[in-house]
């Protein structure tokens, strides 16, 4: 990819994966907008960055909030969508409130943001959309309610885009991370195996992007194979490894 001049919008970037993937690309020659709902945290990232940046406040959760920051941000090369929420959650301490806020920014929160830009993209026959799904969407887990559930819906909505796009101009990518230290991961009371510091991840990331002919990319790479072959177990195996708590 030639980046220079290239124009980002950065979804979900005041914290974590999405701050460090603003560094990343600001520090190539992409000018980048960053949005989230955090004002003052915007503020310091366009602050910090070495390139030409802007901000726009947005929350995904609101359809007018979505419309209303698209006008701000203008004509763009590219989407990259990182807004995300999390709570652990056992299907018997099932939370209402949680689980449709993890609904509704994880995935159809994404879906809003894509749909602002996507006739743009398809009428220029030019653009570049990426999208966060997780290592956690290739099957069903433990105390994953909410969460698992949308971030398998952000990989099967990248994959019907890339089955409607692939012979077009308009570039889809995912990437499916394991665990990265962020806000989010620190909620977890495991022991989580390969975990990333968010700046590890955001060259995962960049790289993915920078052959946007590649569609999708799970990492860490080895931990990301036990996910793809699970898919692969009979139930009664798969289950058997991961058993419920209690």
């Amino acid at each position: 990819m030639d980046w220079q001049g290239k124009k980002y919008w950065i979804v979900g970037a005041s914290e974590g994966l999405g701050r460090a993937l603003a560094h990343k690309l600001s520090r190539v020659g992409v000018e980048v907008i960053v949005s989230a709902r955090s004002e003052d945290r915007l503020r310091s990232l366009v602050a910090e960055l070495p390139g030409k940046a802007s901000w726009v406040t947005v929350d995904v959760a609101d359809l007018e909030s979505v419309e209303a920051a698209r006008k701000q941000v203008g004509e763009i090369d590219g989407l990259v969508y990182l807004a995300g929420v999390y709570w652990p959650m056992q299907s018997s301490e099932w939370d209402n409130k949680q689980a449709e806020a993890m609904a509704n920014v994880n995935y159809v929160g994404a879906s809003r943001v894509i749909g602002s830009v996507m006739k743009d993209f398809t009428a220029r026959d030019r653009g570049h959309i990426v999208v966060t799904s997780s290592l956690t969407a290739f099957r069903g887990l433990p105390g994953t309610i909410g969460y698992t559930a949308s971030k398998a819906a952000i990989m099967s909505l990248a994959e019907c885009m890339y089955a409607d796009l692939r012979k077009t101009g308009v570039d889809v990518q995912v990437v499916n991370p394991g665990f990265v230290k962020t806000q989010l991961t620190e909620k977890n009371d495991f022991n989580m195996p390969f975990i990333m510091e968010p700046e590890e991840a955001a060259t995962e990331i960049f790289d993915h992007m920078n052959n946007p002919t590649r569609f999708k990319k799970g990492f860490p790479v080895v931990f990301s194979w036990v996910f793809r072959l699970a898919q692969f177990l009979p139930d009664w195996a798969y289950y058997g490894i991961f058993r419920p708590k209690g």
